[in-house]
């Protein structure tokens, strides 16, 4: 067929797009750190992983023998289930008894999300959430239609006398509880033993299922954080994990623990969105982390972030008195959470940040509703602790400034 031969396209208005896909949204984060690609910035939003924690030398040596001892069935198709060996050592390193069939790879506990939200949510129903949560899980619920309702929560987690207001009965009940539990995104704050104890007491009573999202539960500072919820009910809880903040983020490679009684139609799932996670990166992991490797390298990733962490704490300290801004203290993970003077938007203040070399998340994004527009996500693992000392002085600046009109 020669080219004058071709049909005409159709006109641009002829796709319809489904109503779901109106319901997605870009994700604030990634605009953002577009802006951070101007040179000369220092970025505290993007919650990347540092670079300096990617053990290279492991995945080249892992690579090789893999490809050279496995590499036909490496470069295969593959079960969608995950391969074999990683399932058990993702079941041997959790802190309760998994079996194996329970774990689900997926390509990033993204993608645990999206797979929770097919198969949990349908059109009008009831899903809560921690106040604030993590910006990816409203995105990947979102398309669905439910209603978020955003659950009070405390510096010890979520607040358990709105938590019993808001489960609901019958076919009213909400479908489910999305918590992080341990150095939430975006606070960076940690739910209280005694407030875990309490909420999967009133879980189990109530019927309510949680999805447990956890993947920065291992980058701990001083002292490991409580036993999972999912240890405490195993069969009324979906628990998510992941490798991106313990090996790397590139590798996508994220898992699922769910009951036997959900676990089908999540694999039914996973296999119409992607068939299966690529067996090449799942047998690269597994071979990494034979031999106790996380044991050994995880403690150099919680004392470089720790260090990062206490620079950041001493420079607001330092830079911000006079100001009214308020900051927690977390006790590891990756990010903590920022509260500006009355009547100041975070969103209003970024582009003078901005201006002055420095950028960060507004936290508003970061709420099912009423957004505290006061508040900011600072991200302290990618920053060397002199350009931390270096931002956080640019962003006393930019508060300063906006107080004073």
């Amino acid at each position: 067929m020669k080219p004058n031969d071709l049909p005409t396209p159709p006109p641009s208005n002829a796709w319809t797009l489904a109503r779901r896909a109106e319901r997605m949204n870009p994700s604030v984060i990634r605009e953002i750190l577009k802006v951070t690609e101007k040179p000369g910035i220092i970025s505290f939003a993007g919650g990347l992983p540092s670079p300096k924690t990617f053990p290279v030398t492991a995945f080249a040596e892992a690579c090789a023998k893999v490809l050279r001892e496995d590499g036909q069935s490496a470069l295969q198709y593959a079960a969608s289930e995950g391969y074999g060996p990683l399932r058990e050592a993702v079941a041997d390193m959790l802190p309760w008894a998994v079996d194996p069939a329970q774990v689900l790879i997926t390509t990033g506990s993204q993608q645990g999300l999206d797979l929770v939200a097919k198969v949990l949510v349908d059109s009008g129903s009831r899903v809560l959430v921690e106040t604030p949560t993590y910006l990816g899980a409203l995105q990947a619920f979102t398309p669905m239609e439910p209603q978020i309702e955003a659950v009070a929560s405390d510096d010890e987690g979520i607040d358990m006398a709105d938590l019993e207001r808001r489960i609901g009965q019958g076919a009213d009940r909400a479908r489910f509880l999305y918590v992080l539990p341990n150095f939430q995104n975006p606070t960076g704050r940690s739910m209280s033993e005694a407030r875990r104890a309490a909420l999967v007491a009133c879980a189990a009573a109530q019927g309510l299922p949680l999805v447990e999202d956890n993947p920065y539960g291992d980058l701990w500072f001083d002292t490991p954080p409580p036993l999972p919820l999912s240890a405490r009910n195993p069969e009324g809880c979906l628990y998510l994990g992941s490798f991106s903040k313990v090996l790397a983020p590139g590798l996508r490679l994220g898992f699922i623990v769910a009951p036997k009684a959900v676990y089908p139609k999540l694999l039914q799932a996973k296999q119409a969105a992607d068939l299966h996670t690529p067996g090449f990166n799942q047998r690269m992991v597994a071979e990494v982390i034979k031999g106790g490797f996380l044991e050994r390298h995880v403690p150099t990733i919680r004392a470089l972030y720790k260090s990062q962490c206490g620079a950041m704490l001493a420079s607001l300290k330092q830079e911000m008195q006079g100001l009214d801004v308020q900051w927690n203290s977390p006790d590891g993970g990756m990010f903590l959470w920022v509260r500006l003077p009355e009547g100041m938007s975070a969103i209003d203040l970024l582009p003078h940040a901005v201006d002055k070399g420095v950028a960060f998340v507004p936290g508003a994004a970061f709420y099912a509703d009423e957004p505290d527009a006061r508040t900011l996500r600072l991200s302290f693992v990618t920053a060397s602790v002199e350009q931390i000392r270096i931002g956080i002085a640019a962003l006393a600046q930019a508060v300063r400034e906006r107080l004073k009109g």
